[in-house]
């Protein structure tokens, strides 16, 4: 099914990433793992190529990190002199409710890399993926935007930070983005949808605290309860390759199926508002 296409999957290294290129190589895809640190992308890489037979053409490894705009620029620069084309870009790499830190370029981390780091890199590669038409981009987002609010006079959260606010507020970002990106690309030839892949047995939530007592039973009940990184990749994997989405734009979906999103995810002007600033913040003159 994915047969002569490349895609590029953002921190591929583990958890729903990884998941996700291995099963977008099991349908005969090209996959460019797209990593903050090359050593443990490589290890997955290994353990893909092990996993799904494919040699080592197959599956590759870029070294991309999302809190830089001088990383995302280079990455972006090579792909386009060593890729002839590029079908799928999965925007999945994620800092989730981590303690208050900057990017290299000032930004407040979740909303550095969750959304201002993909935004940058999705319109350096925006001219390839529609040389490549018709491709895809896919958004990783989650249901905890539901209480994300977009406060455009903090956005760097200086005047208060909240972790998980930020995080709702960086995947609400992630929403907004969808929304407008897929406003602009109408008649390109590029579809570009989200996801929310649900709660997921991942290192995502290295930052979030539970008491050692309570270890075991959190463990206990997140195997029960939790998806495994390969059921949190089916959505994305789909969007990236089934034929039922061909056209489909701007969309949010779980579970393969298409939600139904809060107000505030979809407003225009929001999402109008959100773009302008976030070139602002990235240095994209137009």
């Amino acid at each position: 099914m994915m047969c002569g296409k490349t895609v590029i999957v953002t921190g591929a290294n583990s958890g729903i990433g990884k998941a996700t290129a291995a099963g977008i190589v099991e349908l005969q895809g090209r996959v460019i793992l797209a990593c903050r640190d090359p050593g443990r992308a490589e290890e997955a890489a290994r353990e893909i190529r092990q996993q799904t037979g494919a040699d080592g053409s197959q599956v590759l490894v870029k070294q991309l990190d999302l809190a830089s705009i001088k990383s995302i620029r280079t990455f972006c620069e090579n792909i386009i002199k060593e890729e002839p084309r590029l079908d799928v870009l999965i925007n999945n790499a994620g800092v989730y409710q981590c303690p208050y830190s900057r990017t290299e370029d000032g930004f407040e981390m979740q909303f550095g890399v969750n959304h201002l780091g993909h935004f940058l890199l999705t319109h350096l590669l925006l001219d390839l993926l529609k040389s490549s038409a018709p491709s895809r981009i896919v958004v990783v987002s989650s249901k905890l935007y539901k209480r994300g609010e977009i406060n455009f006079e903090d956005l760097n959260s200086e005047q208060f930070y909240d972790k998980a606010l930020a995080y709702s507020r960086s995947k609400l970002a992630n929403l907004l983005f969808t929304c407008e990106l897929a406003r602009r690309l109408e008649g390109s030839g590029v579809t570009a949808n989200a996801l929310t892949p649900g709660i997921v047995r991942t290192n995502l939530g290295r930052h979030v605290h539970v008491p050692v007592l309570a270890k075991p039973l959190f463990n206990l009940l997140s195997w029960g309860l939790f998806k495994s990184p390969e059921e949190g990749a089916q959505t994305s994997v789909y969007l990236a390759s089934s034929p039922d989405v061909d056209g489909v734009q701007g969309k949010c979906f779980a579970d393969c199926r298409p939600q139904v999103l809060l107000d505030k995810a979809t407003s225009q002007d929001l999402a109008s508002k959100l773009w302008d600033m976030s070139e602002v913040m990235v240095g994209i003159t137009t």
